[in-house]
C-alpha cells in the first residue's frame, strides 16, 4: 500500500524515493491488489445473474403465470350438464293425500352458448397472460437496472475507499517527514502537530468510508436474496466509456423496450375484453328434457323445454362501454409514458456525455498540472522556500481532483445504466 513504510528518524528522504511515493499515490487501479488476490470477487455480469435466477419479485410472476394457465383451463370449459328431479301433487290433501297422486319428473338441462362466449373468455385469458409476461420482462429490466446501479455506486466508494487508503498513507509519511524535520529543527513544532491532526482526521473518514462500503455491498447483495456478503471486492474499471449511439437511435429502441410493450400487450387485452362483453350480449340458450311418471295412471311421458333470457343485451351495454374506455385509455397512457420515457432519456444522455467530458478534461489535463505542481511544491518545501501550509495545500488539491475525477466517472456510468435500462440493450460494464 502507498507510503506505508514512513521514513526512519534521522533519515533523509532522497528526491528519488520521493517521486516514487508521489507516483504511487497518482496510480489508480480497478484491478484487485495482490493483497487480495486470494478474497472472493464479484462481477457484474454474477450480479445480474444472481438477481435474475434468485430475486423474490421475479419468482412470484412464476406464480402468476401459473395461476392463469389453471385460469385458462377453467373458461376453456364447455356448460355443465345439470340432473334434476320434481315431485308434484305429494303430501297435499283430499285426493291429494299421500303419494297415490303423485307425478315424478327426471330431467337434463345444460346451455348452449351462442356469441363466441367460450372462445372469448380463452382469448382474454391468453390476453392477460402476454400482459403478465411483458409486464415481467419490465420488472425484469427495472430490476437489472438497479442491480447495475447500485454495483457501480458500490463500485465508485470502492475506489474512493483505496484512495482514502491512499491518503493515510500519505499523511502518514508527512507526519514522518515533519517530525523529522523537527528533530533537526527544519520544521517547528506546531507543525508536526497538525500533521498529526490531519493524520486522525484521514483515518477517521476512512473508517467512515469502510463501514458505507459494507453497508452498499449488503445493499447488493439484497437484490438477489442474500442476507450476507460473499465477496469481498467488486472487479470493474469506473473509467472505461463505451462508445454510444445518437439519442435518436437511442430513442427509437427505448420506444420498443418492453416498458413500451406493456401498453401494446394491454391494448389487446382490453380488446379481448371488448369481444367478451359482446359476446355476453348475445342470450344463451337454456334447454331441457326429461321424463315424467305419473303414479295414478302409471303413464309416463316425455318433458323438454327451452328458455332464452330477454333485454339482455341491454343489461350488457354498461360493461361494453366500460370496457372500451379502458382501452381508449391504453392509448393515452402509452403517450404520456413516451413524453416522459423522451425527458429522461434525454437528460440521461446529455448528463452522461457532459461527464464523461469532465472526467477525460481531469484525466489528461487537470490531474497531469496538479501532478507536477505537487512535485515542484515538495522541492520548494525541502529547500525551505514553501510553508508546511502550501505543501498540505498542494496534497488536498490534487486528492480533491481525484475525487472530483471518480465523481464525474460514477455519473457518467449511472447514467448509463439508466439509458441501458430505458433501451433494453445490454449492460456493457461487466
Amino acid at each position: 500500500m502507498l507510503f506505508c513504510k514512513p521514513a526512519s528518524a534521522g533519515r533523509r528522504l532522497q528526491p528519488r524515493q520521493a517521486c516514487i511515493y508521489l507516483l504511487c499515490l497518482l496510480t489508480l487501479t480497478f484491478t484487485v491488489a495482490a493483497a487480495h488476490a486470494d478474497q472472493a470477487s464479484l462481477t457484474l455480469a454474477n450480479a445480474l445473474s444472481r438477481t435474475i435466477k434468485e430475486n423474490p419479485d421475479l419468482r412470484v410472476f412464476d406464480l402468476r403465470l401459473e395461476g392463469l394457465e389453471g385460469r385458462r383451463i377453467s373458461v376453456d370449459q364447455a356448460p355443465a350438464y345439470e340432473v334434476g328431479f320434481e315431485a308434484e301433487n305429494v303430501l297435499g290433501s283430499g285426493d291429494l293425500q299421500g303419494v297415490d297422486a303423485a307425478e315424478y319428473t327426471l330431467s337434463l338441462s345444460s346451455v348452449i352458448e351462442l356469441g363466441g362466449k367460450r372462445h372469448s373468455r380463452t382469448d382474454a385469458v391468453n390476453a392477460r397472460y402476454d400482459v403478465l409476461e411483458a409486464e415481467r420482462k419490465a420488472t425484469a429490466l427495472e430490476l437489472l437496472g438497479q442491480v447495475t446501479q447500485r454495483y457501480i455506486a458500490t463500485l465508485s466508494l470502492q475506489e474512493k475507499l483505496d484512495l482514502s487508503t491512499q491518503e493515510v498513507s500519505l499523511s502518514e509519511f508527512t507526519l514522518s517527514t515533519l517530525r523529522r524535520r523537527a528533530k533537526q529543527g527544519a520544521a517547528p513544532e506546531a507543525d508536526v502537530l497538525r500533521a498529526k491532526a490531519a493524520l486522525a482526521q484521514s483515518r477517521l473518514s476512512h473508517d467512515a468510508l469502510k463501514t458505507e462500503y459494507q453497508k452498499r455491498k449488503m445493499a447488493l447483495a439484497s437484490l438477489w436474496g442474500d442476507t450476507r456478503v460473499d465477496f469481498q471486492r467488486l472487479q470493474g474499471d469506473l473509467f472505461r466509456f463505451e462508445p454510444g449511439e445518437s439519442f435518436e437511435v437511442l430513442y427509437e429502441q427505448a420506444s420498443e423496450s418492453p416498458m413500451i410493450q406493456v401498453f401494446a400487450s394491454e391494448r389487446r387485452m382490453r380488446d379481448a375484453e371488448i369481444q367478451l362483453a359482446k359476446s355476453q350480449s348475445q342470450s344463451d340458450i337454456r334447454w331441457q328434457l326429461g321424463a315424467r311418471r305419473s303414479e295414478d295412471s302409471g303413464d309416463t311421458a316425455l318433458v323438454a323445454g327451452v328458455s332464452v333470457p330477454l333485454f339482455s343485451g341491454h343489461r350488457n351495454r354498461g360493461q361494453r362501454q366500460s370496457a372500451m374506455a379502458a382501452r381508449d385509455a391504453v392509448e393515452f397512457r402509452q403517450k404520456s409514458a413516451l413524453l416522459q420515457l423522451h425527458a429522461l432519456l434525454f437528460e440521461a444522455y446529455h448528463t452522461r456525455q457532459q461527464n464523461i467530458d469532465a472526467a477525460e478534461r481531469l484525466r489528461t489535463t487537470v490531474l497531469p498540472d496538479l501532478t507536477r505542481a505537487l512535485d515542484l511544491t515538495r522541492k520548494s518545501y525541502a529547500r525551505g522556500r514553501y510553508s508546511y501550509v502550501e505543501w498540505t495545500a498542494a496534497q488536498r488539491e490534487l486528492l480533491s481532483a481525484r475525487e472530483a475525477l471518480v465523481e464525474a466517472a460514477t455519473t457518467a456510468l449511472l447514467n448509463q445504466a439508466l439509458i441501458e435500462q430505458l433501451t433494453a440493450q445490454s449492460v456493457t460494464q461487466q
